[in-house]
Order: structure tokens, then sequence, then C-alpha cells
């Protein structure tokens, strides 16, 4: 998009564009979301950033009416920014343990002299700076939209003390933390944090898609919420989030034993939602590569899963069975093995599985076999993101593996061509090439089973 484009989004105020870029108003000093309910400003007086570090960097602070602190993230998937885009990913999903830039080089596979200049050319910030940036923009949004104590938002942010907390906010939003602060959010253990969505958001698919494989009372469901207890990142909690869709975003009700980990969490709900979607975009993407084989459903998202070894859990149990006996298989396992506490329920750790002979179980033995070795496997590799390793396991192959990155860890890209469903979908349709449908062939595999509906 170029200035003519951004000029158009911003005075439709269109929520698609919500995130996409930002606004900067030169006579005020401040910079907005383009859907900001402020008067419209004056052409000449405004400036355009893709990001809104860029606008912070030129000295503008973020407009307290429409926050951008709140807008959703913008996908983005130029294939020569992947590095760049790659790395700025793995900052946004892990404040509290940070890493430097030569760490992150390492894990991407570059050197830090290079991966400091493509975050200069595509982002024009350093490293160090954008990450700042991020802890203080979490930081604002849990001064504006929470309770917690000013030293918990500031250790929860990734800071490890207050002056250090309050010399890098004034630095990066130019504006005072206690000028942030709520004023009218009561004392209460339970948190309420808006995480907002690009439109549109098709609530009802993923209600649909959840109620069959909802297991009670670890997950609940209401017409217009889901909620599910966690364990992981070292706290313990449970959340409920509520589809608030004339605003456009989820009203999350969060209890955390450990707030420090708040950002962790909230990153996790975020994924399982799909919330940073561009879902116009994409079936943009898929309606032109598809030829019109399928009727696309709009604002359709990929439903995650909390983590990958649940994924795989869930994918190992619902192997060449219907999806009510690989939901009761699911339950049963919760059920037997899964940690309960006061009125909660929570999904086992792995080597809770490892151990267990899951005597519990109907099953073939190799079928028990393949979920003590995958357990075992993730107990051992607690970290591991690399999936494809467990084509070593007895019992785990491609379609179990691919469910998990699908899911577990939202890849955008994965085709489950090995799916009943999936066959059958295509079976039903005009041929079409689904390797043009890359990068998304995610959002393919939901829209085909969306067919058999």
């Amino acid at each position: 998009m170029d200035n003519s484009h951004w000029q158009r989004a911003r005075q439709s105020r269109d929520h698609r564009f919500d995130g996409v870029f930002f606004i900067a108003v030169k006579s005020t000093g401040i910079y907005c979301r383009p859907i900001c309910p402020a008067p419209t400003a004056k052409e000449h007086n405004v400036q355009y950033y893709q990001y809104a570090h860029s606008a912070a960097q030129a000295g503008f602070r973020p407009c307290i009416r429409c926050r951008p602190d709140s807008a959703p993230g913008s996908g983005a998937w130029q294939g020569t920014k992947t590095s760049a885009l790659r790395a700025k990913y793995l900052i946004d999903q892990n404040l509290i343990q940070p890493q430097n830039c030569e760490q992150l080089a390492a894990r991407l596979g570059v050197s830090s002299r290079y991966l400091r200049r493509l975050f200069m050319q595509y982002f024009g910030i350093s490293v160090t700076q954008y990450r700042l940036f991020n802890q203080c923009h979490f930081a604002k949004k849990l001064l504006q939209e929470t309770h917690l104590p000013v030293s918990q938002i500031a250790f929860a942010s990734g800071f490890s003390s207050i002056r250090r907390f309050n010399d890098a906010f004034l630095q990066q939003l130019h504006i005072c933390p206690s000028k942030m602060r709520a004023t009218n959010k009561p004392s209460n253990p339970t948190l309420t944090i808006k995480l907002p969505f690009r439109p549109p958001y098709n609530w009802a698919a993923l209600h649909q898609f959840l109620a069959r494989r909802l297991i009670s009372p670890m997950e609940w469901l209401s017409d217009n919420s889901y909620g599910r207890s966690f364990n992981t990142h070292g706290c313990k909690g449970q959340f409920t989030a509520e589809f608030i869709e004339q605003k456009h975003h989820f009203l999350v009700s969060i209890d955390i034993d450990e707030p420090r980990y708040l950002h962790p969490i909230l990153t996790q709900i975020r994924r399982i939602l799909d919330l940073d979607a561009d879902t116009t975009l994409i079936e943009d993407h898929l309606e032109t590569h598809t030829h019109g084989a399928i009727k696309l459903t709009t604002g359709l998202r990929l439903p995650g899963i909390w983590s990958t070894f649940e994924a795989g859990i869930r994918a190992v149990l619902g192997q060449q069975v219907s999806v009510t006996a690989a939901h009761n298989l699911v339950a049963q396992l919760v059920q037997a093995l899964g940690e309960k506490e006061q009125d909660r329920i929570y999904f086992p750790h792995p080597q809770e599985v490892a151990n267990s002979e899951l005597d519990f179980f109907k099953m073939p033995q190799a079928r028990k076999n393949a979920l003590r070795a995958l357990a075992q496997f993730c107990a051992d590799n607690p970290d591991c993101e690399q999936l494809d390793e467990w084509l070593g396991l007895k019992g785990i192959g491609p379609w179990t593996v691919n469910y998990a990155k699908l899911r577990g860890q939202s890849q955008p890209d994965i085709l489950l061509a090995g799916d009943l469903g999936v066959k059958k979908a295509q079976a039903a349709a005009k041929p079409f090439n689904d390797e043009l449908c890359a990068p998304f062939r995610s959002y393919l595999t939901f829209q085909l089973w969306q067919q058999l509906l």
C-alpha cells in the first residue's frame, strides 16, 4: 500500500485495515489506528507508518482514545522478509525471557550482523529497541485495562526493575506510566483484557467446530464464549474469551496464579483463537487458486489447541476413528490422568501419560505404546519445535505430525492430504491444484472440512 491507499483506508475507518498501518498527526504529536473515533485530521497534517514503533521512533506518542497497543497484529507473508519476520515473531512471543540479537541470530541460523541489517532494513529499528517498544506497549495495555500493581506489570512485561521500566516507558512512548494508570479498575483477582481481531470473524463456524471436540470440564463453551484451564509456563489458571462482534474483539477474563507469565498466556489465547489472521487476504488468495471449485466460508479461522503435546495426543487418539469416538477417548484420558484442583481439571502432563499403563483404554496395545512413546518424547524434549522428529516414534505418522502442526502450532500452510474428510471434499469438488494455495493451505483444509457440513 502507498499513501493514496492509506488515505482512502483512513477516511473509510474500515476495521479490516486495523493494525495494517498507523496514522501520525503532526499538529497533535499523536499516532492513531485507522479506526480512531477522533475527528479526521486534514491530510497535510498526517504522516503514515506501517508499524506503531516507527511512529514512536519519530517522536509521536500513542493516542489514548483508540490505543494503538490494542490493534490486532498485521499478518505479513512477504517471502523476502522471512528471517526478519521470524525474528520479529520470536520477540513478539516472548517478552519475559528476552533473547539478545546474537541468540536470535543463532536460532535463525544467520549471523547477528546480518540480522541487525535485516531488522533495520525492513523495520527501521534495532532489535533491542523493538523489544523495548513491545515490552512498553504490553505494559501500557495492562496499565489501562487491569488493576495489577505497577511492579507486577513491570515484571510481566519483561523488566527487571521498576526504575528501568519507568525510563524505558518514557523513552519509547513519550509519556509517563502514571498517566496510563487505570483509575476505575476494581480490585479483583480476575483480569479482564481485550484481544482485538480484524473482521470478518466467523464465530459460528469456530463454535460449531469446538462444540464437537469440547472436553468438559477442562473446556467450556457458551453461545458467545469459549474457555479452558491451562497449566503451562510454570503457572496455572483458566480463561473465558467472550466474542464481542460489534467491537471486533474478544473480552478475555483470566485467572492466573503467576502474573509474570501473563504475556505468553495471552499470546497462546490469541493463537488458539487465530486473532491475527487477515481472512480477507487469505480468502482472496484461495478463491484465485481454487478457481471457484469450492464455496469458501467467509471469516474462517484455525481453531488451535493449547500445546503441541495435547494436539499430538488428540491426533493419536483420533487415528482411524470418528470425531465422536476420538472425543470420548480424550475425555477418558483427561478424567483418568488430568490434575484435579478444586473445580478445575488440567490436561495431563507428558510424564503422567508416559508413566501410565493406560489400562482404562479399550484399544490395541500398539496405540497405547504410541501414546506413551510420544508422551515420553515430549517430557524429555519440552522445548522441541521440530515436530518432524516425532516421525521416528513407532505409531506416529505424517497425518499425526501434520495435525499437531496445524492445531498445536497453528502453522498456516498445512494441508491434511491424507485426511478422509479432506479427500471426500476434494473428490466432490472440481479439480484444482492445491499446491498453488500455499502459503494458506491450513485454511484450505478447514474450508474443505466445511464442505462436508
